[in-house]
């Protein structure tokens, strides 16, 4: 690669996504994660003025458990849009085996978010729980989002999941870019190393965008390393719950402060919610 190339990296605004809670562990990891719809939205809201343009939304019931309930995201997505309605809105459809369940909060809230993931290959979870992600799955939930006008990010937790995502770009069933989020350090996912990330960005699909999530005390250096490669970066409790070592992050905002903080350092721009719309063209 040319010097040249390499340099126009840190002219390129990098797009920070956040991801507040996910659907595994909740305030039994850290009291300070947000579960209910009023605690998410008032950390993103903090995350937002940070530098966040993109909120990663899982959804939980009012003990605290993961739920796919449509009404709940329609609530989330309510609050959002009430009070920080220019951030881009990013639903799961993670988790489990029921494939309607998964993407009925994707198809069945108004309006639908802006993104929606796709999770590109089978995983063992936790135990005895898998997510079997099966081609025929995705192949479906790429064909009801551009339906519905839903991007979708194309998640790679491992190398020979980068094979289906270069199958729903031949197949024509996605718009570039493609955005794809590439994932270090899950159960059966990619070995969280920075000769790793390199190999996933080298074998990403032609006329994509990525950004990198890495799992616990790999966050911070990976996605580092992806804003060095001119990538973009995902950051959140449901990746990571510590700031440092033996020390529980405080919220997702203190996640987001120290990562633009290094993009700044960097010397790379912190991407606005309309830039990183034009950058994914949505």
């Amino acid at each position: 690669m040319a010097y040249e190339g390499y340099a126009d990296y840190f002219e390129k605004p990098v797009i920070i996504s956040v991801a507040p809670t996910g659907g595994m562990h909740g305030k039994e990891a850290n009291p300070n994660l947000p579960e209910q719809p009023e605690e998410i939205v008032e950390d993103v809201r903090r995350c937002r003025e940070a530098g966040a343009s993109i909120v990663h939304v899982h959804a939980r019931d009012e003990d605290g458990e993961s739920t796919k309930d449509p009404a709940k995201f329609q609530e989330i997505r309510d609050l959002i849009h009430e009070e920080i309605d220019d951030i881009i809105i990013n639903f799961t459809t993670g988790g489990g085996d029921d494939r309607e369940g998964r993407i009925a909060p994707v198809l069945e809230v108004d309006p639908t978010p802006d993104l929606a993931t796709i999770d590109l290959g089978p995983l063992n979870v936790r135990g005895d729980t898998i997510s079997p992600n099966t081609r025929v799955q995705n192949v479906g939930y790429a064909e009801r989002m551009r339906e519905a006008n839903v991007k979708p990010e194309l998640e790679v937790f491992g190398p020979g999941h980068m094979t289906e995502a270069h199958h729903l770009v031949d197949e024509g069933l996605l718009d570039p870019p493609y955005w794809t989020t590439l994932i270090l350090g899950m159960q059966t996912g990619t070995i969280p190393n920075p000769r790793n990330l390199q190999n996933l960005v080298d074998n990403l699909p032609e006329g994509s965008e990525w950004q990198c999530m890495a799992i616990g005390r790999h966050q911070l250096p990976l996605t580092t390393m992806a804003m060095t490669l001119g990538g973009h970066v995902r950051v959140g409790m449901e990746d990571n719950v510590y700031f440092r070592k033996g020390e529980l992050a405080e919220s997702n905002h203190q996640l987001v402060e120290r990562t633009a903080a290094i993009a700044e350092r960097l010397e790379r721009p912190i991407a606005t919610p309309d830039e990183a719309r034009d950058i994914l063209n949505l």
